[in-house]
């Protein structure tokens, strides 16, 4: 097998690029790193010395790709089918790298810092972090009325973002009532075939999710 994705079935990052593999369907291996487990973490750091996953061996090029984003783009480079994740057109590229970069840094960000704080105990004080949620979630709804997907007529690397970020933010903030473009664009990626297949390969191991308790019956 030319690739090993080094990662967590729970890491909603590792979503990310488990979606984009899928989509183009590109054959790859499976090892997953438990934290907690010395032997693991050292694999992961002897790779990428931070430690945090997901992170793919190209066996055949020897070479190693940490980070989400970057994974994909490396991904599309070298192993990428049709249609493309990232448009060829530059415009059309650099809006779906913003929406990428919104869901990363603007729902996973808040999303990670509020289960966090449950998962260490640490009891601080989140209002900030769910006000950012509830920001987002009003900036796509606006976005979401006149579109099917996040940044681009088709599929793109934005929405291999959107689909993980928001399964775990709304479990944390529900959306709004009246945000119906919002719950309509998550129902899309939730009924994508690679992201249902994410789902079913996680479902084991949302016990261990910190608020597990929040997710929707449909998905356990």
């Amino acid at each position: 097998m030319p690739l090993t994705l080094y990662f967590h079935p729970l890491s909603s990052f590792c979503h990310k690029v488990l979606i984009a593999l899928y989509e183009q369907g590109v054959a790859f291996e499976k090892r997953i790193i438990d934290l907690a487990n010395d032997a693991d973490r050292a694999e992961l750091q002897s790779l990428w010395p931070l430690g945090k996953f997901p992170v793919i061996r190209d066996h055949a090029r020897q070479r190693d790709v940490p980070e989400s984003s970057v994974i994909i783009e490396y991904l599309e480079r070298f192993y990428g089918g049709a249609p493309p994740l990232i448009p060829q057109d530059w415009d059309s590229a650099l809006e779906v790298r913003l929406w990428d970069r919104f869901f990363d840094n603007y729902v996973q960000g808040p999303m990670q810092q509020i289960v966090a704080d449950r998962l260490y105990g640490t009891n601080g004080d989140l209002s900030q972090q769910r006000s950012n949620l509830l920001t987002a979630y009003a900036m796509l709804e606006r976005r979401m009325a006149s579109r099917i997907w996040a940044a681009s007529p088709d599929f793109s690397l934005a929405d291999c973002a959107a689909a993980p970020a928001l399964f775990y933010a709304r479990t944390l903030v529900a959306f709004p009532e009246d945000h119906r473009h919002l719950s309509a664009y998550f129902e899309r990626l939730v009924q994508r075939p690679s992201f249902r297949r994410v789902i079913d390969e996680a479902r084991p191991y949302f016990v261990y999710y910190p608020f597990a308790e929040a997710i929707e019956q449909r998905f356990r």
